[in-house]
């Protein structure tokens, strides 16, 4: 994930002063907050489970530096707690009756499919104007961001107790996002860090001979990919609906009658093939609609392109972010279809 950042100086001509002030003030919050992690190893108060946490944040970013070739700066080497769950919360929007979601631009980052805020009072508020409106409207808890290496991102309580290889994933996927950004393209961006991270994080496994933990995360991404086909599903039926002349109140009904046929496909799934395996019940347990497809899709649309081109380079991720770059510079479209030729979307109608 990206976060808007920038300086008050330039906020002063902006309609929309005050959400400027506050990502640049909950910025400097987490900078402010930043304690260095060799100093925290040697404070005698440091909790001792807390200690082997940093201490593997260490071996995580070496590794990311030596095996993947991602940047080596001052990212990750410090560490803040936010004192809450989430250290920003993110709020997608479509129409009541599309897919593709709404876009906010913003100075340095361009356009982002989402909206970020500090504090969760202040995202549901945004989000509640947007669903009077007649938005569909998700308000999602992020626990990491880049500031593509504008600031020395720091580790968070939010994601310092996951486990280890979950953690290395997200350090992966955010150091990404300082090896190559195109403005404008959340998708190719995020699904870009995505395929680094899933990649990285097999290669961590692997590095640790720790067999039992590489065979559930591969059973992870299994279940993962299965998810994701049945959001696919879901997205192409809604695309065909909403391309559709009929009226209103019929789309809406079948607009519900889709949503609860993709829960009722995912508690097949999850019976038949998954062994009762409840990992995807929390976001199944939300008030789905357009905004969390679309902010799945974000995250997920290009991995088996950027998979593909992965393959192509034989695994040299040195010249796969060069390849990656390469398309990165083509114009929008054209960009699009290079993605799409490495491994063919099917098409869902906005």
């Amino acid at each position: 994930m990206i976060i808007l950042f920038g300086c008050t100086l330039l906020l002063g001509g902006c309609a929309n002063l005050a959400y400027y002030t506050q990502s640049v003030g909950g910025q400097l919050d987490v900078i402010a907050k930043r304690q260095p992690i060799s100093q925290l190893l040697r404070e005698p108060t440091t909790p001792p489970v807390l200690k082997q946490e940093l201490t593997d944040v260490l071996a995580i970013r070496h590794f990311a530096v030596r095996a993947l070739s991602l940047p080596d700066n001052a990212s990750y080497l410090g560490y803040t707690d936010v004192q809450r769950p989430y250290v920003v919360w993110n709020v997608v929007a479509t129409p009541a009756y599309a897919l593709e979601p709404r876009q906010w631009c913003f100075p340095f980052v361009g356009c982002l499919s989402y909206r970020g805020y500090f504090r969760q009072t202040r995202a549901r508020h945004f989000a509640e104007d947007l669903q009077q409106h007649g938005d569909d409207v998700a308000v999602l808890g992020v626990p990491a961001y880049s500031t593509l290496g504008w600031f020395d991102d720091p580790v968070l309580n939010t994601m310092i107790h996951w486990p280890k290889y979950r953690l290395a994933g997200l350090i992966f996927h955010e150091l990404t996002h300082q090896v190559l950004y195109i403005r404008d393209d959340s998708s190719f961006n995020e699904s870009f860090a995505a395929t680094v991270e899933q990649e990285g994080v097999r290669r961590w496994l692997e590095h640790d001979n720790d067999t039992a933990t590489l065979a559930r995360y591969r059973a992870e991404q299994r279940r993962e990919q299965q998810f994701v086909g049945l959001i696919t599903a879901t997205r192409a039926e809604l695309a065909r609906l909403y391309a559709s002349s009929i009226q209103a109140g019929e789309m809406h009904t079948a607009k519900t009658r889709a949503f609860a046929a993709l829960r009722a496909n995912y508690q097949r799934l999850k019976q038949n093939q998954w062994d009762g395996y409840a990992g995807y019940d929390r976001w199944f347990a939300q008030d789905l609609n357009n905004a969390h497809l679309a902010a799945l899709h974000t995250y997920r649309e290009y991995v088996p392109a950027f998979q593909a081109l992965l393959a192509q380079c034989h695994g040299d991720l040195p010249a796969f972010y060069a390849a990656a770059r390469e398309i990165g510079g083509l114009p929008e479209e054209e960009r699009a279809q290079r993605l799409r030729k490495l491994a063919p979307i099917k098409p869902v109608l906005q």
